[in-house]
């Protein structure tokens, strides 16, 4: 009894060191989908339980979603001895190239799905992820492998935040709080899918900065127009709030280029109607690791990323959601090694530009082989 004692005390407290840790990163929907009173969450609730997404107060996707319990039980003890690289990665800490004219765009990405965008006088930030771990804990997850390549101080005023959804790898809170702490940010717009606001919210976003999207609607912001896409994926940052919020990929237009980014998703017919809707795009962001047969509906392979490159009609294919933690069980390297060799056997273009470096639509492709290093 005294060892059971000692045994439940030290569960009692590991519990409560985690919802303490955790409380300001689970969102606001720490205890579930609720709705709150004030105008904004009214408006919120309303437009949510309109969406053609919306089942029985949660999100579904238009296809079914798989899961294996049992391969994802046995493969935490078959993961790849490559999980992490084995040396330190190229990292760019000074890239200053510039777009060339006013509606050109460059993208630099910073590992994982964190990229900034310069496009029409605008800063954006897709999905930046400048913390430590993609977690509500500071001591509990898959670390990163480099420090950020820049600064969220260094980039100056940023005009516009993108979020795909509300997982901590892609919605991370030290870096919207890092944000909301610079004077220049205090005109930032964070453009989401439906629901993320109120994490936002909840985080000190004053709700007038807050544009909630869902699929196929649109927000201008200067030259650059926004549209929330289908994805097919899941949502959550707790044991009571999945699916509360909605997800998405996004596409960016100008009056003469077009981008899109994939946000998480599995394959999915919608990629056609994407890209025959808003393509053809100069540019694709497309998400490319974490994949697993365990899970083969809630992440892209390689193989299926060029698939879905193709749907969209794109020209240019710059791999994301890779290279900066490993959230699955294969080598760290295996999701570019397989991409270049389906772009290869495809004969597609391929962007594959050092974390920190920065590209320009319709420049150089940066296809440098650099991992093989």
């Amino acid at each position: 009894m005294r060892l059971f004692r000692w045994i439940l005390l030290t569960f009692v407290l590991l519990m409560s060191a985690t919802i303490v840790s955790g409380w300001s990163a689970f969102g606001a929907y720490r205890f579930g989908p609720g709705i709150g009173t004030s105008p904004s969450s009214l408006l919120r609730a309303e437009r949510m339980a309109a969406s053609p997404q919306m089942r029985d107060g949660r999100f579904v996707n238009e296809e079914a979603m798989r899961n294996d319990y049992g391969l994802m039980l046995r493969g935490l003890f078959n993961r790849s001895a490559r999980s992490v690289p084995d040396a330190p990665l190229p990292v760019v800490t000074d890239a200053a190239a510039s777009a060339p004219d006013a509606q050109q765009f460059e993208v630099t990405w910073y590992g994982h799905s964190s990229l900034r965008v310069r496009v029409a006088g605008l800063q954006i930030l897709i999905d930046p992820m400048w913390g430590q771990r993609p977690s509500p804990l500071s001591f509990v997850g898959p670390s990163r492998w480099y420090d950020p390549p820049a600064s969220l101080d260094a980039l100056g005023s940023v005009d516009v935040v993108l979020i795909s959804h509300d997982h901590y790898d892609h919605l991370d809170q030290p870096t919207i709080a890092a944000l909301l702490g610079n004077p220049a940010n205090r005109h930032t717009r964070f453009l989401v899918p439906l629901g993320v606001g109120a994490h936002l919210e909840h985080w000190g976003v004053a709700p007038d900065r807050i544009v909630e999207l869902d699929w196929w609607e649109s927000q201008a912001v200067g030259g650059v127009t926004f549209t929330a896409t289908p994805a097919r994926h899941a949502s959550g940052r707790s044991l009571l709030d999945r699916d509360a919020t909605l997800w998405a990929g996004w596409a960016l237009s100008t009056a003469t280029q077009r981008v899109y980014y994939s946000g998480d998703t599995g394959m999915m017919p919608a990629f056609e109607a994407i890209g025959e809707k808003l393509g053809p795009f100069d540019l694709t962001l497309m998400q490319v690791g974490a994949y697993d047969p365990a899970w083969p509906d809630w992440h892209l392979t390689p193989e299926q990323a060029v698939a879905a490159h193709r749907a969209l009609r794109g020209t240019t294919l710059l791999p994301v959601h890779w290279g900066l933690f490993n959230l699955a069980y294969h080598a760290w390297d295996d999701p570019i090694a397989r991409l270049t060799q389906a772009a290869e056997a495809q004969q597609l273009t391929l962007a594959t530009p050092r974390p920190g470096e920065a590209v320009v639509v319709g420049g150089a492709t940066h296809d440098v082989r650099w991992w093989r290093r």
